[in-house]
């Protein structure tokens, strides 16, 4: 049990059946009246944010979600194979699961996949990724005094904004979460 007074940044708990996880705390002290916990959190199976406002003293069940490292294997339509690198074996998993950073995973990558009791809800692509630049205007130098980008796609089919100096060949660096461009890659 974990009371309200303890939410963290990333603690998960049973509230009504549903498994949440707090994205964002604050402990509130008004002049009048109690104290409260006002947390923004988010249902980790459907994925939907809501703000309530706890007392600190309200207890819940801690939710034990499972995160596992696997490395993405290949697709087969609408489903995707992770495989468990200790015991080799292959894990499908439906593409309804899947973020918007996992456009940046490419085979061979290593994933989390996250599970509350066997059921897997969600996979965490890396942080970042070193991709290589497939299609894009030709580049050139100069006008370099202002943000100037233009649409490149990345070997795993994405398309983001790269600045003008970038040419098809190029290995850029690229941060999933954001899709930003981050620079050229150091590897």
């Amino acid at each position: 049990m974990i009371s309200a007074g303890e939410f963290r940044n990333g603690v998960t708990f049973d509230m009504d059946g549903k498994v949440m996880q707090v994205v964002e705390f604050q402990h509130v002290k008004p002049g009048k009246g109690a104290a409260f916990v006002r947390v923004k959190m988010k249902n980790v199976i459907t994925g939907a944010v809501t703000e309530t406002s706890f007392n600190p003293s309200a207890k819940y069940p801690t939710a034990f979600v499972e995160r596992k490292k696997m490395e993405y294997s290949y697709n087969d339509g609408s489903l995707y194979y992770f495989m468990d690198s200790e015991t080799y074996e292959l894990e499908p998993i439906d593409a309804s699961v899947l973020d918007d950073s996992f456009r940046f995973v490419k085979e061979n990558d290593t994933c989390v996949i996250m599970s509350y009791k066997g059921k897997v809800f969600g996979v965490e692509a890396p942080n970042f990724a070193d991709l290589v630049v497939t299609k894009t205007e030709p580049g050139f130098a100069g006008n370099t005094a202002t943000n100037v980008t233009k649409p490149a796609t990345v070997e795993t089919g994405a398309e983001i904004k790269v600045p003008l100096f970038i040419n098809e060949g190029d290995k850029i660096q690229i941060d999933t979460r954001t899709g930003e461009y981050l620079g050229r890659s150091k590897a």
